[in-house]
């Protein structure tokens, strides 16, 4: 056990990511030594940063925090907090059944375990991050909240309304983070094109956007969790006349059947979803769509999961991502729905659904062979260099391999590689 090193564990998103990372900033300064994600934890004081967006997270959460329990009880540690989402919504029943937790904090007090532990925040850091990515990309969280209200998601439960960051205090933040070296930007959000409604009634994703690929150092910018309906369409203005501004969109659609998005609260038609996909193509040439998709909603029909299964064949995404539906407690379908399809379809539908996706997938990657695309490096790994083009974001798509016994390639460098061959996923290239 090492004396005043604190060792953080983020569960979830990346959208947590940044609060572990802002948290992490203020015990430097307070002088601690910390560490992220360690395999092997061995600081006195440990903070699980929790999600609790799905069961298979709520679990995960909560197996994270009884494993650290049992830590304690044992002496391997002398202190543990819990934050986050899982304890934003379930405190006082997690005060409750594991009381070996010194304090729980929730998804926006969490700065007050600096006064807890004796410490103050320090001013001058006051929203700087210690980055815990390759210091050549960062996430970028430009609000809270969200205020959609779709049928099945208990996000609005959590984190409350959306809140827009101001659009001088994001742009400061990005240069001060290319400033550290950061050349990438992943913009995230709950939902980011509702941006800048609840400061003036007014879509401000397109503005910010451009604003931030105006800044010197910027080479990437890539855009995470849209909202089909009411698509601010100037975005895609900024998307094909910025050449840093990725040919990249990470739009959830859930579902295709109007069925099933009437039933989902998605405010949004299945002519509409098809325009929508039509003109995402048409104005920004060459654009890769990443999508997440649901099976077994409440009610869904075979009819319904047929539909949506040839709306994956005909739009073609480049990637794909699909649940099996999941009751949450306090949202509209778990209080209104009987969650009424069998898990056994449920499992089968998902199985088609991603079937179909890795034939996709397949076709969309073996497509690139013989072209040359601009490959950022992110890590060596094993017998390869690891990269991603401009239509992959870190962790969630697919990687470029690059034999590392070619040429000696640099971390956080670009390069233009020749792409050899493909997997269902991964390419392989050389740098010419």
């Amino acid at each position: 056990m090492i004396k005043n090193q604190i060792d953080i564990i983020t569960m979830g998103c990346s959208k947590n990511l940044v609060d572990s990372e802002l948290l992490m900033k203020q015990f430097l300064a307070n002088g601690y030594t910390c560490t992220h994600d360690s395999k092997r934890p061995r600081g006195e004081i440990v903070v699980i940063n929790t999600c609790g967006f799905i069961n298979d997270a709520k679990e995960e959460s909560i197996n994270a925090i009884l494993e650290f329990a049992q830590a304690k009880q044992q002496g391997r540690i002398h202190q543990l907090y819990v934050m986050g989402c899982l304890s934003q919504r379930y405190r006082k029943e997690l005060e409750a059944e594991i009381p070996e937790v010194d304090k729980y904090y929730g998804k926006f007090d969490y700065k007050q375990l600096l006064a807890d532990l004796g410490k103050a925040e320090i001013p001058s850091c006051a929203g700087e991050r210690h980055l815990t990515t390759p210091r050549h990309y960062a996430y970028l969280k430009i609000s809270e909240g969200c205020d959609r209200h779709c049928a099945y998601c208990a996000i609005p439960v959590i984190t409350g309304r959306h809140v827009s960051r101001p659009m001088n205090e994001i742009l400061s933040e990005v240069r001060n983070l290319v400033a550290q070296g950061v050349k990438e930007f992943q913009v995230i959000a709950q939902e980011l094109t509702y941006y800048g409604i609840d400061i003036d009634g007014k879509q401000q994703i397109a503005e910010l956007i451009e604003a931030m690929a105006d800044i010197p150092g910027v080479k990437w910018i890539r855009l995470h969790y849209a909202y089909p309906a009411h698509f601010p369409f100037e975005l895609l203005r900024v998307m094909r006349e910025k050449a840093n501004v990725c040919k990249y969109l990470d739009i959830a659609l859930q579902h295709i059947s109007d069925h099933m998005l009437t039933a989902m609260h998605r405010h949004v038609t299945k002519e509409e979803t098809y325009e929508l996909v039509r003109r995402l193509r048409a104005e920004v040439p060459g654009i890769h769509l990443r999508t997440t998709l649901m099976v077994g909603f409440p009610g869904e029909t075979d009819d319904d999961f047929e539909q949506l299964m040839e709306f994956t064949r005909w739009a073609r995404f480049d990637c794909m991502g699909a649940f099996a539906y999941s009751e949450e407690e306090d949202t509209y379908s778990g209080i209104h729905y009987e969650d009424d399809v069998p898990p056994e379809v449920k499992r089968k539908r998902l199985d088609r659904l991603m079937a179909l996706q890795q034939d996709i997938s397949a076709e969309l990657q073996a497509a690139k062979v013989g072209t040359i695309m601009r490959v950022v490096i992110d890590r060596k790994e094993g017998d390869y260099y690891v990269g991603r083009t401009e239509f992959s974001s870190p962790e969630v798509d697919p990687e470029v391999l690059i034999p590392a016994d070619s040429r000696a390639l640099r971390t956080g460098r670009f390069y233009n590689v020749l792409i050899t061959r493909s997997e269902e996923f991964d390419l392989y290239g050389i740098v010419p």
